[in-house]
């Protein structure tokens, strides 16, 4: 029966399993938290998240009805220990019966991250907009939740001071709190706004505060709130093109990349899927160091392998060989044509939209479509860009210089092609921009702002690659940033952000102008 799992019990066992899944021993996490999971609102959170991270891993069908199966009856074991009417409502209430308070509250939490685990599964189960409003609502309600918790933890601090449990439910309200702040605020103004007048609001700095005041105070939820830190500095950061690397750098070597992720993979075989996200970075480790046979080894067991998203698979795996020289290529056995070709019948719609990066896939990959295709000039490189990969491999002066000579090859071909395609004027703006990228890295910032103008000095004559316009004024508002031209940075990337739309990938250039133009907002001279 319920009365005979308490509360603090309940935490402990679940830190117990919460620790096997951090040490890959996954099938004895959901042994040790089953026999309770329908009576015990934790254990029932516990089961319910290995099992739902173990279908957006896998996206088995079987793996997603199983998930959201038992996600339904985890709300429910949760709903019964809630209090009936609303929390704040009768906040006062709540205080006085004492017996019942620390029950509650968990049971709000633990309430709060199911719902965000059902939205989750309820993305990725149906593709279609019903779905993708009705998983909005979920993070909605889930987000209020968490709201009437702080206020609750508001007016209980005192109480927190004095038992483990109700630090266990500060920790809960710092990991939900400074998760949402930290997502919110990294939307677009214009997301963003739209979500303020339903009721959401982002507080970067008030999110990391948050969060790290979870990680230090040694709860369940503690090893959460570290790892969102983390995912959020190492990964989230560099995809938008914000630069927070440096609380890690110090500590992070890339000669050592490849082998942690070998180690990695060989620690655990009982869920493969971790295993591709290791290939995914050891296929970028490779290809950021130019090896393209090895980064085509990890590119084809992903596209082997995993489900998440066949279309970039493939076409990462195309724009790899098409790096290669034609003995290498030769050895592989594939053919690049064929496999172009396959990208746009593996397009997925998640929550009933495309996914933009396998958009971009497929628009670029159609040029093979013809009888006698004209190839992509540098696509993997033009990949990494899209990845943001070349603030990693700016970091290292030799890759740069690698890939400089790569981008230049690409140019002279251009060049003194006798018989320029229709993409010739593309192609070659293509090559100008990354060519400034490397010599924006290499701090040759007048050759690099010459490139980025010869882009932009073209725009008329672009015939489909739209996206590059709007990019190169973000890199040229960058680099007048690197220069201390702050007011010029601002008028390039507003120009950006303004004057340009329905391109390629526009939301992920969005995302990167919010964080830039926040940036120079602190900047000396961020006003006229």
């Amino acid at each position: 029966q319920a009365g005979n799992m308490d509360l603090q019990t309940a935490i402990q066992e679940t830190q117990c399993a919460l620790n096997l899944v951090l040490n890959n021993k996954f099938s004895q996490a959901l042994d040790l938290l089953k026999p309770w999971w329908r009576d015990s609102m934790y254990h029932a959170l516990g089961y319910s998240s290995i099992l739902v991270m173990q279908a957006t891993m896998t996206f088995e069908h079987r793996d997603i009805q199983t998930a959201m199966a038992t996600i339904k009856e985890a709300l429910h074991t949760c709903q019964r220990f809630r209090k009936k009417n609303s929390m704040v409502g009768s906040l006062s209430g709540l205080i006085s019966k004492q017996s019942n308070l620390q029950e509650e509250m968990h049971a709000e939490l633990c309430y709060a991250e199911c719902l965000l685990q059902k939205a989750t599964l309820t993305f990725v189960q149906d593709e279609n907009m019903i779905s993708f409003i009705k998983g909005g609502i979920k993070i909605r309600t889930s987000y209020q939740i968490y709201k009437d918790c702080q206020n609750v933890l508001n007016v209980t601090q005192d109480l927190a001071s004095q038992s483990d449990s109700f630090r266990q439910f500060e920790g809960g309200v710092k990991l939900g709190i400074g998760s949402f702040n930290l997502m919110l605020s990294l939307l677009p103004q214009r997301i963003l706004r739209l979500l303020e007048f339903i009721g959401f609001s982002g507080n970067r700095g008030f999110g990391l505060s948050q969060l790290r005041e979870g990680a230090s105070s040694h709860s369940l939820r503690s090893i959460l709130c570290v790892l969102t830190l983390l995912f959020y500095h190492t990964y989230v950061s560099l995809i938008l093109g914000r630069k927070h690397l440096t609380l890690a750098s110090p500590s992070l070597s890339g000669f050592k990349c490849p082998t942690t992720y070998e180690e990695c993979v060989s620690s655990q075989q009982e869920w493969k899927q971790i295993h591709h996200l290791c290939y995914w970075e050891l296929m970028w480790t490779h290809s950021y160091q130019q090896e393209w046979e090895q980064a085509y080894h990890y590119a084809d067991l992903l596209c082997k392998e995993s489900r998440w998203s066949k279309a970039i698979y493939v076409y990462q795996k195309a724009a790899i060989l098409s790096m290669m020289s034609e003995e290498e290529l030769k050895k592989t056995g594939e053919n690049v044509v064929e496999l172009f070709r396959q990208v746009e019948g593996l397009k997925q719609r998640l929550a009933g939209k495309s996914i933009p990066t396998e958009k971009f896939a497929v628009r670029k990959s159609r040029r093979y479509k013809a009888a006698n295709p004209i190839p992509l000039v540098i696509p993997l490189l033009e990949m990494m860009y899209v990845w943001n990969g070349f603030t990693i491999v700016g970091k290292r002066a030799d890759c740069t210089e690698s890939l400089l000579v790569t981008i230049e090859k690409a140019e002279e071909q251009l060049r003194n092609d006798p018989n320029p395609s229709e993409f010739h004027t593309d192609d070659s703006c293509l090559v100008q921009m990354l060519k400034g990228l490397c010599l924006k890295h290499l701090g040759r910032l007048l050759q690099a702002e010459l490139c980025f103008t010869q882009v932009l000095s073209s725009e008329g004559r672009i015939r489909y690659d739209h996206y590059l316009i709007p990019f190169t004024l973000y890199e040229l508002g960058l680099l007048y940033k690197q220069q201390g031209d702050f007011l010029k940075a601002t008028t390039y990337i507003e120009n950006a952000k303004t004057n340009y739309k329905d391109y390629s990938m526009e939301s992920r250039l969005h995302f990167r102008i919010h964080a830039a133009l926040n940036s120079l907002k602190g900047s000396p001279a961020g006003t006229p």
